[in-house]
């Protein structure tokens, strides 16, 4: 049983009351909190010790991750974020100021989003460090964006550049905040998601929640320059597509809209957000699945993006 399977299997029959508008399933949970016009954003996430930072990391950059994680899928929901709590597990050997350094990373960023820190727990944790943060948001009631809009002939964009995030990028990356609530106030985005597994494997999840497919062109999609220089210097290192593919912890932001709106939409972020990529990268298509066409000809998509447990 891989992650999905058993998140499947443990939200098959959550409890829920009249406030839920999204549950489990998307990027974050969207409740209706009785402010008209608006809806209540909550997402929680975590960060361990081997799993997504080494002993080499920076506490500011471990800090920074965390909360990182959770803002960028506020980003998503074309949201904007508001509070945070803290949950920190320690080890019996760590060091005060670690932690403290952890903090700084944490309030930092904050900082530069308007979140207030206002709570949270420590406990303690035998083996590893722990954290675990989680943020409360809003949106628009109008300009919510969920996983589940994508209609065919919509085009797939995505922002910035992917692969090769493990030689630093996923230790400081900036949440794409701005760019998520700018696309929702000036153009009609059907579905977003923001890449945390892989575009392999965040794209399966629009397309399962908006019962449709994609076609991807292989060389529209934009790969950093850590995925190149990996492939040409590392033994065994993936190729650069692939690594653009299903590396993963590139905190970008996918997302649908009309087709006819491409140009228009490109145009306008270029304008907006001159030092931020955009890529038009394929389409939404009938049926089901990933298929990329390179110059080969038209494949169905067998990589995968990461998968915490398999």
């Amino acid at each position: 049983m891989n992650e999905f399977d058993l998140i499947a299997r443990l939200t098959r029959a959550l409890p829920a009351n009249a406030s839920v508008v999204a549950g489990a399933g998307d990027d974050c949970a969207v409740l209706d909190g009785g402010r008209p016009g608006h809806y209540l954003l909550l997402k929680t996430d975590a960060v361990v010790d081997g799993i997504h930072f080494t002993a080499e990391a920076a506490p500011e950059q471990i800090g920074h991750k965390a909360l990182g994680r959770c803002l960028s899928d506020i980003a998503a929901m074309a949201g904007r974020p508001l509070a945070a709590v803290v949950t920190i597990a320690l080890p019996a050997d760590f060091k005060v100021e670690r932690v403290e350094g952890i903090y700084a990373g944490i309030n930092r960023l904050a900082e530069r989003h308007g979140v207030a820190i206002v709570g949270g727990e420590t406990t303690t944790n035998p083996e590893r460090l722990l954290l675990s943060i989680a943020v409360l948001g809003e949106v628009a009631r109008d300009k919510c964006i969920l996983r589940s809009g994508a209609r065919e002939g919509d085009a797939l964009f995505v922002s910035g550049e992917l692969g090769g995030s493990m030689a630093g990028r996923h230790l400081d990356f900036e949440p794409r905040l701005a760019e998520g609530q700018w696309l929702a106030a000036h153009f009609p985005i059907h579905a977003m998601i923001d890449l945390s597994d892989g575009l392999a494997g965040d794209l399966p999840h629009i397309l399962q929640r908006s019962n449709v497919g994609a076609e991807l062109l292989a060389r529209a999609i934009p790969i950093s320059r850590a995925a190149k220089v990996r492939a040409r210097s590392a033994a065994g290192a993936k190729p650069p597509l692939l690594a653009a593919l299903s590396d993963g912890e590139d905190f970008e932001l996918l997302f649908a809209a009309p087709g006819g709106q491409a140009v228009a939409l490109l145009d306008g972020w270029k304008k907006q957000f001159p030092d931020v990529r955009l890529s038009c990268i394929g389409r939404i298509i009938k049926g089901c699945g990933v298929k990329l066409r390179d110059k080969t000809g038209l494949h169905s998509l067998e990589t995968h993006g990461y998968v915490h447990f398999a």
